[in-house]
């Protein structure tokens, strides 16, 4: 029997793979992603023509922190097999933005009015990923307690540039206890595809975030008087690079709003490490 008094995302926490994954192709979850399948991988979704995705590709490999390519498709093809055999690019986000001249046009729970023959998506490693570990081990994740998309802030870091692309990093912001910091290095730090050990801690100004309470996408969340705010690299950075590259069409995930993959507990081994990617 269906409980009527919870949200869809607290039905679909703890759900099994295939549900979450039938939930969101059917596109009757929209939602973000935090807190779901817990212990797959999830991905930033990147999608632009052919002609940009040499350059783009080289972006990524000159910012691994902020992009950890995952995956690459082939041009045309909505898959990316390493990945998950049954994934349908096109259908198994919750949300897509779609852009036209770097401008977000629509928003759309799946591609199949959108998909084209020259298009090759990326995917980006998330750091929803390592949430799990940290949980596992007594770390609270306030975002997911509050069923919110985690506050996620524009940067001045300067990425590496690659023909168009290039701009700030961006950065997601957990607030952590004092004394859970060195753990949360060390478990972070070992999950390199979800962008591994934080950016900065504990001083927002030297990175050029100057208000934690107005992120420039997801929500703000409090911080508590023995937490200190911890920026981990995030991979709408790629995202804002191909909104700024001003492209005739790009299609992303709406942030937070992941690819969720067959791929578990990926880190440190040596297949998604170091993945070896081209555009075919």
């Amino acid at each position: 029997m269906i409980d009527e008094t919870k949200s869809d995302y607290e039905l679909l926490q703890g759900a099994p793979l295939g549900t979450l994954r039938t939930a969101i192709r059917s596109g009757n979850y929209q939602g973000h992603t935090a807190g779901l399948a817990r212990g797959q991988l999830q991905c930033n979704l990147a999608i632009l023509p052919q002609e940009f995705a040499g350059d783009f590709l080289t972006y990524c490999q000159n910012n691994p922190k902020p992009c950890p390519l995952a995956g690459v498709s082939k041009p045309g093809e909505p898959v990316i097999e390493t990945l998950g055999a049954d994934l349908d690019l096109r259908t198994d986000v919750p949300l897509y933005n779609v852009y036209r001249e770097g401008t977000l046009i629509e928003q759309v729970p799946d591609l199949l009015a959108f998909w084209r023959d020259d298009l090759v998506a990326f995917a980006i490693g998330c750091s929803f990923t390592f949430e799990r570990a940290l949980m596992d081990n007594g770390i609270a994740m306030r975002h997911i307690d509050l069923d919110v998309t985690v506050p996620m802030f524009r940067t001045s870091i300067q990425t590496t540039p690659c023909g168009p692309f290039g701009g700030g990093m961006v950065v997601s912001m957990r607030p952590i206890h004092r004394s859970d910091i060195d753990r949360t290095i060390a478990l972070s730090g070992k999950y390199p595809l979800a962008h591994g050990a934080p950016v900065q801690i504990g001083a927002p100004s030297e990175i050029g975030v100057e208000d934690l309470f107005s992120p420039d996408w997801g929500a703000a969340v409090p911080i508590g008087e023995d937490e200190i705010p911890v920026f981990w690299a995030c991979g709408v950075t790629p995202q804002s690079a191909v909104m700024r590259a001003g492209l005739s069409v790009c299609i992303t995930h709406t942030p937070g709003a992941m690819l969720i993959t067959d791929i578990d507990e990926f880190a440190n081994t040596a297949e998604f490490t170091q993945p070896n990617h081209s555009i075919q």
